[in-house]
Protein backbone atom coordinates (compact mmCIF):
# COMPACT_ATOMS: atom_id res chain seq x y z
CA UNK A 1 0.00 0.00 0.00
CA UNK A 2 2.87 2.26 0.60
CA UNK A 3 4.43 1.69 -2.63
CA UNK A 4 1.12 2.62 -3.91
CA UNK A 5 0.89 5.81 -2.48
CA UNK A 6 4.17 6.88 -3.22
CA UNK A 7 4.06 5.73 -6.90
CA UNK A 8 0.87 8.37 -6.73
CA UNK A 9 2.79 11.15 -5.30
CA UNK A 10 5.47 10.75 -7.95
CA UNK A 11 3.19 10.94 -10.53
CA UNK A 12 1.31 13.47 -9.36
CA UNK A 13 4.64 15.24 -9.26
CA UNK A 14 5.26 15.14 -13.30
CA UNK A 15 1.63 15.88 -13.76
CA UNK A 16 1.63 19.64 -14.86
CA UNK A 17 -1.35 21.47 -14.13
CA UNK A 18 -2.29 24.18 -15.57
CA UNK A 19 -1.33 27.17 -14.34
CA UNK A 20 -4.75 28.76 -12.86
CA UNK A 21 -6.61 24.96 -13.08
CA UNK A 22 -7.76 23.40 -9.78
CA UNK A 23 -5.56 21.71 -8.16
CA UNK A 24 -5.32 18.16 -6.22
CA UNK A 25 -7.70 18.19 -3.35
CA UNK A 26 -9.69 20.45 -4.47
CA UNK A 27 -13.63 20.40 -4.64
CA UNK A 28 -14.95 19.86 -8.41
CA UNK A 29 -17.55 22.13 -9.04
CA UNK A 30 -20.51 19.86 -9.72
CA UNK A 31 -22.03 20.72 -13.34
CA UNK A 32 -24.89 19.44 -15.47
CA UNK A 33 -24.85 20.59 -19.47
CA UNK A 34 -26.57 19.22 -22.68
CA UNK A 35 -24.06 16.07 -23.65
CA UNK A 36 -23.89 13.79 -26.79
CA UNK A 37 -22.87 9.60 -26.95
CA UNK A 38 -22.97 8.38 -30.43
CA UNK A 39 -25.18 11.44 -31.56
CA UNK A 40 -27.74 11.06 -28.93
CA UNK A 41 -28.18 14.06 -26.55
CA UNK A 42 -29.04 13.42 -22.83
CA UNK A 43 -28.50 15.99 -19.59
CA UNK A 44 -24.86 14.75 -18.08
CA UNK A 45 -24.77 15.96 -14.39
CA UNK A 46 -21.26 15.20 -12.57
CA UNK A 47 -22.95 14.28 -9.63
CA UNK A 48 -24.41 11.66 -11.30
CA UNK A 49 -21.70 9.86 -12.48
CA UNK A 50 -19.45 10.29 -9.31
CA UNK A 51 -22.17 7.91 -8.47
CA UNK A 52 -20.63 5.16 -10.44
CA UNK A 53 -16.59 5.66 -9.56
CA UNK A 54 -14.07 8.39 -10.57
CA UNK A 55 -15.00 10.74 -13.68
CA UNK A 56 -12.46 11.62 -16.23
CA UNK A 57 -13.58 15.51 -16.92
CA UNK A 58 -11.54 16.54 -19.91
CA UNK A 59 -11.97 20.02 -21.24
CA UNK A 60 -10.75 20.86 -24.81
CA UNK A 61 -10.70 23.55 -27.44
CA UNK A 62 -12.90 22.58 -30.08
CA UNK A 63 -14.50 19.32 -31.93
CA UNK A 64 -12.96 18.97 -35.20
CA UNK A 65 -9.69 20.37 -34.50
CA UNK A 66 -5.93 18.73 -35.13
CA UNK A 67 -5.50 17.92 -30.95
CA UNK A 68 -8.84 17.61 -29.83
CA UNK A 69 -9.39 14.90 -33.08
CA UNK A 70 -6.22 13.29 -31.35
CA UNK A 71 -7.17 13.17 -27.96
CA UNK A 72 -10.72 12.06 -28.56
CA UNK A 73 -9.80 9.12 -30.49
CA UNK A 74 -7.35 8.40 -28.12
CA UNK A 75 -10.26 8.44 -25.24
CA UNK A 76 -11.95 6.10 -27.74
CA UNK A 77 -9.63 3.59 -28.61
CA UNK A 78 -8.99 3.08 -24.93
CA UNK A 79 -12.71 3.30 -23.27
CA UNK A 80 -12.48 -0.19 -22.46
CA UNK A 81 -9.01 0.47 -19.98
CA UNK A 82 -10.87 3.09 -18.24
CA UNK A 83 -13.99 1.37 -17.79
CA UNK A 84 -12.15 -1.60 -16.11
CA UNK A 85 -10.31 1.10 -13.94
CA UNK A 86 -13.65 1.76 -12.90
CA UNK A 87 -13.74 5.62 -14.52
CA UNK A 88 -16.02 7.19 -16.62
CA UNK A 89 -14.94 10.15 -19.44
CA UNK A 90 -16.85 13.22 -20.05
CA UNK A 91 -15.59 15.52 -22.89
CA UNK A 92 -16.13 19.44 -22.24
CA UNK A 93 -15.87 22.52 -25.13
CA UNK A 94 -17.16 25.52 -25.86
CA UNK A 95 -18.90 23.93 -28.63
CA UNK A 96 -22.83 23.40 -29.76
CA UNK A 97 -24.50 20.64 -29.16
CA UNK A 98 -25.09 20.34 -32.83
CA UNK A 99 -21.53 19.93 -33.57
CA UNK A 100 -21.06 17.41 -30.54
CA UNK A 101 -23.72 14.98 -31.91
CA UNK A 102 -21.62 14.71 -34.84
CA UNK A 103 -18.40 14.36 -33.21
CA UNK A 104 -19.58 12.27 -30.76
CA UNK A 105 -20.61 9.51 -33.17
CA UNK A 106 -17.91 9.67 -35.42
CA UNK A 107 -15.83 6.83 -35.90
CA UNK A 108 -12.65 9.17 -36.54
CA UNK A 109 -13.23 10.81 -33.08
CA UNK A 110 -15.29 9.75 -30.24
CA UNK A 111 -16.64 6.47 -32.20
CA UNK A 112 -19.76 6.67 -29.70
CA UNK A 113 -17.49 5.45 -27.06
CA UNK A 114 -16.85 9.15 -25.20
CA UNK A 115 -19.62 11.73 -24.41
CA UNK A 116 -19.00 14.66 -24.97
CA UNK A 117 -20.69 18.16 -23.23
CA UNK A 118 -21.51 21.46 -24.39
CA UNK A 119 -19.98 23.73 -22.53
CA UNK A 120 -21.59 26.59 -24.75
CA UNK A 121 -20.82 29.97 -22.83
CA UNK A 122 -17.98 28.65 -21.04
CA UNK A 123 -19.36 28.70 -17.43
CA UNK A 124 -18.34 24.79 -16.63
CA UNK A 125 -14.48 25.78 -17.69
CA UNK A 126 -14.49 29.02 -15.61
CA UNK A 127 -16.00 27.20 -12.47
CA UNK A 128 -12.86 24.60 -13.16
CA UNK A 129 -10.49 28.26 -13.30
CA UNK A 130 -9.86 27.63 -17.03
CA UNK A 131 -8.55 29.89 -19.09
CA UNK A 132 -10.92 30.84 -22.08
CA UNK A 133 -9.17 32.45 -25.25
CA UNK A 134 -10.88 34.72 -27.45
CA UNK A 135 -13.12 33.20 -30.34
CA UNK A 136 -10.66 33.98 -33.96
CA UNK A 137 -12.77 35.35 -36.65
CA UNK A 138 -12.60 32.83 -39.27
CA UNK A 139 -10.84 30.24 -37.48
CA UNK A 140 -11.99 26.84 -39.31
CA UNK A 141 -12.25 23.51 -38.13
CA UNK A 142 -10.84 20.31 -40.19
CA UNK A 143 -13.96 19.96 -41.74
CA UNK A 144 -13.67 23.43 -43.15
CA UNK A 145 -16.39 24.66 -40.91
CA UNK A 146 -16.17 28.42 -38.75
CA UNK A 147 -15.37 27.27 -35.53
CA UNK A 148 -17.20 30.44 -34.16
CA UNK A 149 -16.53 30.13 -29.91
CA UNK A 150 -13.37 30.53 -27.88
CA UNK A 151 -11.30 27.81 -26.47
CA UNK A 152 -10.64 26.64 -23.40
CA UNK A 153 -7.23 25.30 -22.22
CA UNK A 154 -7.06 21.77 -22.90
CA UNK A 155 -6.73 20.01 -19.10
CA UNK A 156 -8.18 16.88 -17.68
CA UNK A 157 -9.69 16.38 -14.11
CA UNK A 158 -9.61 13.04 -12.46
CA UNK A 159 -12.39 13.32 -9.98
CA UNK A 160 -13.52 10.95 -7.34
CA UNK A 161 -16.48 9.92 -5.89
CA UNK A 162 -16.06 12.33 -3.45
CA UNK A 163 -15.99 15.23 -5.39
CA UNK A 164 -12.36 15.69 -4.93
CA UNK A 165 -10.14 16.66 -7.73
CA UNK A 166 -7.31 13.49 -8.00
CA UNK A 167 -5.28 14.83 -10.35
CA UNK A 168 -5.06 17.87 -12.83
CA UNK A 169 -3.41 16.98 -15.63
CA UNK A 170 -2.42 19.45 -18.51
CA UNK A 171 0.69 20.89 -20.76
CA UNK A 172 0.62 18.03 -22.13
CA UNK A 173 0.47 16.77 -25.90
CA UNK A 174 -3.10 15.31 -26.54
CA UNK A 175 -2.53 11.36 -26.73
CA UNK A 176 -0.18 12.03 -23.65
CA UNK A 177 -3.13 13.52 -21.56
CA UNK A 178 -5.23 10.11 -21.79
CA UNK A 179 -1.87 8.05 -21.40
CA UNK A 180 -1.71 10.13 -18.22
CA UNK A 181 -4.85 9.96 -16.89
CA UNK A 182 -5.45 6.61 -17.58
CA UNK A 183 -2.31 5.94 -15.31
CA UNK A 184 -4.09 7.84 -12.64
CA UNK A 185 -7.54 6.13 -13.13
CA UNK A 186 -5.85 2.93 -12.98
CA UNK A 187 -3.40 3.98 -10.03
CA UNK A 188 -6.76 4.87 -7.68
CA UNK A 189 -8.36 1.40 -8.57
CA UNK A 190 -4.72 -0.42 -7.26
CA UNK A 191 -4.84 2.04 -4.46
CA UNK A 192 -8.61 1.61 -3.38
CA UNK A 193 -7.91 -2.01 -3.40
Amino acid sequence: MRLVLATLILSAAFTRPALAALKEGDKAPEFKAPASLAGKEFKFALKDALKKGPVVVYFYPAAFTGGCNVQAHTFSENSDKFAAAGASIIGVSLDKIATLNQFSADPQYCAGKVPVASDADGKIAKSYDLQIRDEKPGAKNTRGDEIGHGFAERTTFIVTPNGKVAATIGNMAPADNVAKALETVQQLKTAAR
